[in-house]
C-alpha cells in the first residue's frame, strides 16, 4: 500500500501441498505468529492512554502482586523490548541477565504483558482487542481462531513439531492470530498514519507515536536492538532484521511462519508479505531472507518515486 492504496498486490500457491486444497488468494488468513504480539503493545498503549497504565517505567510487579519478587526491578518496558532478563520454562520464570542490560528474544514479557492487559481490563487480550480494535475497524478476517476453516492457512496443527501451536485458546495468549494479507497491510497503514483512517483521527496519535518510537533502555548497549512497543525500529545492529537500504525511520514486525509487516514512512508506504513457512531449508540465511524482503521493498518504491525521462 501507498497513499492509502492498493499499489501492487499478488498471490501464488495452494493452502498446503496437497493438489486438492484451496488456492491463496486474497481472502486466504495466515497464521501470522510473532505479528500477533503488535496487538499487545496497542492494547498496553490504550491501556496507558485510560490512565491504567501509569509508565512503562513502572515495575511489573506493582500491577501483578504475584510476580513482585520474581519481577524485581523488572519494567513495562523491559517487557516491550525484550530487555526483561527472564526466561519461562514450563510456567516457571528463571533470570538470564539484569533487566535493562541485554536483550533475548523469547516469550518470558510477552506473557506477563498479557496477563497484566487481563488484570487491568477484567478481559482477554483478545476479548479486550476485539471491542477496540478489530470490531471499530471493521476487520473480518483478523482474529485467534481455535477451528479450522475453508480461509485458514493452518500450519499443519495436526504435527508434533508445528512451531506455532496448540491453537485451542480464544484468550489470545497462543500463537493462532489469523489474518488476511489486504488486513495485515491496513493494520500497518493505521500505525502510518498514527490511528488516522481516510483522515480522521479514530485513535489519539499518541498511542501510535509511543509505540512505534524508540522505547529501548538506553542502558542497552548500541549493537543490540532497537525497539518501540515490541515493532523493530530501523538500526545499524547486526542483529537488526530490517534492510540497510530502508530508510531509518522505518519500522517492522515479522513472524515464525515468514510473514511480515514493513512500514516505510518516507514513502508513506507499508509492505506486507504472507507465507506458511515451519520448517527452514538447508541453507537458508533467515536474517538475510528479511533483510532482502525490506530492500527489494525499498527500491521499488524508490524507482517508482523517480521522475521518468520525456519520450
Amino acid at each position: 500500500m501507498q497513499h492509502d492504496l492498493v499499489v501492487n498486490e499478488w498471490y501464488s500457491g495452494r493452502h498446503d501441498h496437497t493438489a486438492s486444497s484451496r488456492m491463496v488468494d486474497a481472502h486466504s488468513q495466515f497464521n501470522v505468529g510473532s505479528v500477533r504480539k503488535t496487538y499487545l503493545a496497542m492494547a498496553i498503549s490504550l491501556l496507558i492512554e485510560e490512565g491504567k497504565i501509569r509508565s512503562i517505567d513502572d515495575e511489573v510487579g506493582l500491577y501483578l502482586n504475584e510476580l513482585y519478587a520474581t519481577a524485581s526491578g523488572i519494567t513495562i518496558r523491559h517487557c516491550l523490548t525484550h530487555t526483561h532478563g527472564l526466561d519461562i520454562q514450563e510456567g516457571q520464570y528463571s533470570r538470564a541477565f539484569r533487566p535493562g542490560e541485554d536483550w533475548a528474544y523469547n516469550n518470558a514479557g510477552i506473557t506477563i504483558l498479557i496477563e497484566l492487559v487481563a488484570r487491568l481490563t477484567g478481559q482477554s487480550l483478545a476479548s479486550y482487542i476485539i471491542d477496540n480494535v478489530i470490531q471499530p475497524l471493521g476487520f473480518t478476517e483478523t482474529g485467534w481462531r481455535t477451528r479450522y476453516n475453508e480461509l485458514l492457512i493452518y500450519n499443519h496443527y495436526h504435527e508434533d513439531d508445528n512451531w506455532v501451536g496448540p491453537n485451542d485458546s480464544s484468550a489470545g495468549d497462543q500463537s493462532n492470530l489469523f489474518i488476511s494479507a489486504r488486513e495485515l497491510a491496513a493494520w500497518g497503514n493505521l500505525h502510518l498514519h498514527k490511528g488516522k483512517i481516510n483522515g480522521e483521527q479514530v485513535y489519539p496519535k499518541s498511542v501510535f507515536d509511543r509505540m512505534t518510537s524508540l522505547q529501548t533502555p538506553k542502558t542497552l548497549h548500541p549493537a543490540l536492538p532497537r525497539q518501540g512497543f515490541i515493532w523493530w525500529l530501523q538500526s545499524h545492529s547486526p542483529l537488526n532484521q530490517i534492510g540497510d537500504q530502508v530508510p531509518h525511520d522505518s519500522f517492522q514486525v515479522l513472524g515464525i511462519t515468514g510473514c511480515a509487516c514493513l512500514v516505510i514512512p518516507e514513502y508513506k508506504a507499508v509492505a506486507v508479505r504472507m507465507y506458511n513457512q515451519l520448517h527452514n531449508p538447508q541453507g537458508y540465511d533467515y536474517l538475510e531472507d528479511i533483510r532482502q524482503f525490506g530492500n527489494e521493498v525499498h527500491s521499488a518504491l524508490q524507482a517508482s518515486a523517480e521522475p521518468r525521462p520525456l519520450p
